[in-house]
């Protein structure tokens, strides 16, 4: 099945799609800025499931270790396959009076500039027209991108709009070079990025206002991943996949 880069992936939502990937026979490539024992402890579980995994470092928003880490796919002896954009950072809850251009340029440094690098990276060894064998691409956006997250992180949300519109743009650009590229949007995840807004709880807090009224898990939205990575999504391009619980 070759190499599935996944970026972020030593929590939350990137660590949920390490698992199920490796489950599904990829070799996985776990993507990590800082924290090498939350990666090495990721890496550890599937080489305890029989998987295959090793940790490969980089803040996605510096274009000199973006190539270096796609440098070091390159020796591993098996081609790239599958890549999932996952990595991303927010700030606590802000309305956009106290809005800095260094927070507003930082959050866009690594939701979206950093995206665009490892697409690109990635395009360069899955298309057909640089002698790849074609793969997939799924980017994690959110339900954000819609929503808007008034009084809270607008500039998060519209850096997943910009994710949103690379996904589009992208999947007709490499639609015939063998490269699917698709988009899942989740919404009210239990993952640790609420801590990074300053509100470790609100999931909780704000799941009655949902549909299904409640938040989802990190394994269903890997799960949604998985699939579009996979054979079974094979005619699928340029899609979004709501993971949001209705809203």
């Amino acid at each position: 099945m070759g190499i599935a880069l996944v970026t972020g992936a030593s929590r939350g939502i990137g660590k949920a799609t390490a698992l199920q990937l490796a489950g599904e026979g990829y070799t996985v490539a776990v993507n990590y800025h800082r924290n090498i024992k939350a990666a090495t402890d990721v890496i550890r579980t599937i080489v305890d499931m029989g998987g295959k995994a090793f940790a490969v470092r980089a803040d996605i928003s510096d274009e000199a270790q973006v190539l270096a880490m796609f440098e070091s796919l390159d020796r591993e002896g098996e081609p790239l396959t599958a890549l999932v954009n996952n990595a991303g950072i927010l700030f606590e809850q802000s309305t956009i009076e106290n809005l800095s251009a260094e927070r507003i340029n930082r959050v866009l440094a690594t939701n979206v500039t950093g995206y665009f690098l490892c697409c690109r990276e990635a395009v360069k060894r899955m298309s057909h027209k640089h002698g790849g064998q074609g793969g997939a691409i799924v980017n994690v956006s959110s339900a954000a991108s819609r929503l808007g997250a008034p009084g809270e992180y607008v500039d998060y949300a519209a850096s997943k709009g910009a994710v949103d519109s690379l996904t589009t743009g992208l999947a007709l650009e490499v639609a015939a070079q063998g490269i699917r590229v698709n988009c899942v949007r989740p919404g009210l995840i239990y993952t640790d990025i609420h801590a990074s807004g300053g509100e470790p709880g609100r999931v909780d807090r704000v799941k009655s206002m949902l549909p299904m009224q409640r938040g989802g898990q990190p394994e269903e939205v890997a799960q949604a991943i998985a699939w579009l990575l996979s054979d079974k999504a094979s005619y699928v391009t340029g899609s979004f996949l709501e993971l949001a619980g209705g809203k």
